[in-house]
Order: structure tokens, then sequence, then C-alpha cells
């Protein structure tokens, strides 16, 4: 088996789907502590206060730090740092509603991972993206234009065409498996992340920051939008794991039988992974441009000169994935505005409406926090396949 190595280039959250409730934690010291309740409970049980403390978790939003403080000094499972003191302002006038966060992957064993099938989908997505061409485009507009209703799978008949079936896919090739898990405890913070947005003014666009429920308010006054916190890896924090390539699907024989063209290795993976990169790094550079966003700018600069520098290897390759990642980061196309792509949105009842506002789509970005300005967009990877 061979080794790769993933490096964090910007906050990245891979999740499993677990948040921390409110009253699963508290702050103190500008940090979360995560309580352990089981030996909380089992404390209780002693006394009298165990009723308490279970009314309160019953009834309340949040547990009452005056009351119950002091369990997060002594009985914290995990405890996670803010990114930035600021951030423990925030969450202290946020509505309970928005502070439920969720939290890295974790091993069985303990520590974080990111699980195979977080790389599979953005390698996937990108081959899709090298392949697909505007004929099998066009036929899944015809396709879905002339449905009775909106197919379960839309993307599926394009897929197909381009990839193959699942029995002779074009992934098949590459095996990969998950990362090994690492200690939290130094790479991973509680960042504050906000959601900008384009409000119309007069024949300009400007930025804007997303209220829950108001909708949105003005770009000079992005501490009054509605922040959203969640554990992520720090930019830098490093990840590996196994992969191999199938010998036999290498085979003249075999890829005379699946007509291929040729072997499907990592290059040709990081390849298509790079062209893709490099389409969203230009489109979410244009957005961060436009609406003055002078930080997140310098931040997709960086991931260009580091683009560069893996396409010389050959074996590298940059990747938008995890949480907060978006829409583009997960679609096949980056030209929302070129049809038939733009045709194919259209009739899938999701995007008609945004697409009938005449406004930019997606308008929004879900924007990383730090030191209280906004700084990167989430979720950029290296994915390095020359490791032994």
């Amino acid at each position: 088996m061979k080794r790769y190595r993933l490096t964090v280039l910007t906050p990245l959250l891979v999740g499993d789907g677990q948040k921390l409730s409110p009253i699963d934690y508290m702050v103190w010291k500008d940090q979360v502590n995560v309580l352990d309740q089981k030996r909380i409970f089992r404390m209780l049980a002693k006394g009298p206060r165990l009723e308490m403390y279970l009314a309160q978790i019953r009834k309340a939003e949040r547990l009452d730090f005056a009351s119950w403080g002091g369990y997060a000094q002594n009985y914290a499972a995990r405890r996670i740092p803010f990114e930035h003191a600021s951030a423990a302002n925030y969450y202290a006038r946020t509505s309970a509603e928005n502070l439920f966060i969720p939290t890295f992957a974790t091993a069985a064993a303990g520590g974080i991972y990111v699980p195979a099938s977080a790389l599979k989908g953005p390698l996937r997505t990108s081959l899709l993206m090298e392949r697909a061409g505007e004929a099998q485009w066009k036929e899944l507009a015809t396709r879905l234009e002339g449905a009775e209703r909106t197919p379960r799978f839309p993307a599926e008949v394009l897929e197909t065409a381009t990839l193959g079936n699942a029995g002779v896919s074009r992934t098949r090739p590459l095996m990969l498996g998950d990362t090994a898990a690492i200690p939290a405890g130094g790479v991973t913070r509680i960042y504050l992340l906000r959601t900008s947005t384009l409000l119309p003014k007069g024949n300009k666009l400007e930025l804007g920051w997303k209220m829950s429920p108001r909708g949105a308010v003005e770009a000079k006054r992005p501490g009054d939008s509605t922040p959203t916190f969640a554990e992520m890896a720090m930019p830098g924090t490093q990840f590996s794991g196994a992969f191999d390539e199938s010998p036999a699907l290498a085979k003249p024989e075999m890829l005379r039988a699946l007509r291929w063209r040729e072997a499907a290795g990592t290059r040709m993976f990081a390849e298509a992974a790079n062209a893709a990169a490099e389409k969203l790094i230009a489109v979410q550079r244009a957005y961060a441009e436009a609406t003055g966003l002078g930080a997140v700018v310098q931040s997709l600069d960086s991931l260009s000169n580091r683009l560069a520098t893996a396409r010389e290897t050959g074996q590298a390759c940059l990747l938008c994935m995890g949480w907060g990642a978006g829409f583009l980061a997960k679609s096949v196309s980056t030209d929302v505005n070129a049809d038939p792509f733009r045709q194919i949105l259209r009739s899938l009842p999701a995007y008609s409406q945004p697409l009938r506002s005449g406004l930019p789509f997606p308008k929004t970005r879900r924007v990383v926090f730090q030191g209280d300005q906004p700084s990167a967009l989430p979720g950029w990877v290296e994915l390095n396949f020359n490791q032994s």
C-alpha cells in the first residue's frame, strides 16, 4: 500500500453529522468546555442535586453558568479553544438555536480523522467536470425538460455516460482508505463563520451579511449578522492515509474490455482536480474582489500559488471539500451563467427561484473569520499522493 498526505490550507471541517447542543458544553476562559455528562450524572446521583440538574437540562436553552460553571472547569471531556477571544463575546449574545456546533469526525478509538468518502467525492466531481462534453450536457438538459417530474438523482445520466456505471466506473482503479486518527487537541479550534450575500443598491450590488431571520444587514456591520460556530482543523494540520491503484485495471486487455483509452492513475485524478481547483479559485476570487473582501482575495491568491507548486509535482492536487464549502465546490460546472448548465438548474425546483431573481447565483458564501475579520473560504486542502 502507498501513502497519501492531506494538508489543511484553510480551516476545514469534515464532520460525521454530530453537533454539540448548548447544553452539552459551557464557554469558559475563551474556550468551549465539552461536559462529560456521564461523569456528572454519576457524581450527582450520590447527592440531592441530580434532579435540579436534569430539570435545567430539560427546560433551559443553555446551562446557567452561575449554577453549573464549576463543571466546565472540573468535568470537561474536551476543551476546544476559540480561534479568537472575540468569538466568546459573540457567543454570549447569540440565540441558542444558532449555538449548535458541528464537530469534526471522530474515530472510535479517539482522535479526529478524514473519511475516504470525503476525498472520493471531490475527486469524482473533478473527473466528471473534466470529461463531461457539451453533447452530454445537452442530453441531460433535454431529459430534464421533458421529464414529468424531477428525478431523484438528476445527474445520474450524465455521470453514467461520462464515468461509466458502478461496475466499470473510471474511479474504481483508485482505492483510498480513511486517514489515520490524530489527537484533536492543538489542531482544532472553534471558528466563527458568517454568511455573506449580495444586496442590490440601485444599479450596483454591495456586500451584506445574513442575519437570521431578518435577511441581511449592511456590510459595515458584519458583527450584527448571525454567526455560526464550528470545530475546524487549523491550516497546516496534516493527515495521512493509505491508497492503492488496481494493477488489474491497468492491463491492456482490461483496458480494451472496458473501452478505456488509458489507465486511471493518481496523475489523472490530480490533473483533473487541479483543473477544477483553478476554475473554482477564479470564480471565488472574482466574488471576493467584487465585494471588497481583501483578506479573502489574499487567501485565494495564496491558494493559486500553492496550486502552481502542486502541478509541478504531478502527484499533488488542491481540493475544496467538507462543511461550508458551498454549492460551487460540489458542482460539476462553475459557470452557472452558461447554457445548458443554467437551463438544467432552471428545471430544478431548488434553484429555479434564485435564478429568477436576476441576482448572481450563488449570491452567498460562508466566510471564515479570523481575528474578528473575514479572512478565508473554508475547506481547501492539498492532497499529495507522492508519499513513501
